[in-house]
């Protein structure tokens, strides 16, 4: 299946430690987060709230197999970012249905 979905969620607060960038390191403050979901996966990237650069969430990109599950992981990116600790990018666990 292919498909193309992107969410952006802007003033989201890093918690202490931040969240950890491919090109600058770790970031802190007042951040947007972007997600970009491409059909088969996922790319996050951060951008200081106002700014105009963005810059890769370690661990980006995911594979990333529907919508559904590309706005989960937008969400989880969220969360890490609040989180902070450094926060990196890790994948939505999946369920195998069996049949």
């Amino acid at each position: 299946m292919t498909g193309w979905a992107s969410w952006t969620t802007v003033n989201v607060f890093a918690g202490t430690g931040g969240v950890r960038t491919v090109e600058l390191g770790v970031l802190t403050g007042n951040l947007s987060v972007h997600t970009t979901w491409s059909g088969s996966e996922a790319d996050v990237a951060i951008q200081y709230s106002g700014g105009s650069d963005w810059y890769t969430m370690a661990g980006s990109p995911v594979p990333c197999h529907s919508e559904e599950e590309s706005r989960t992981l937008h969400q989880l990116a969220v969360e890490a970012v609040q989180e902070g600790g450094g926060a990196v990018l890790s994948p939505p666990t999946h369920h195998t249905q069996r049949g």
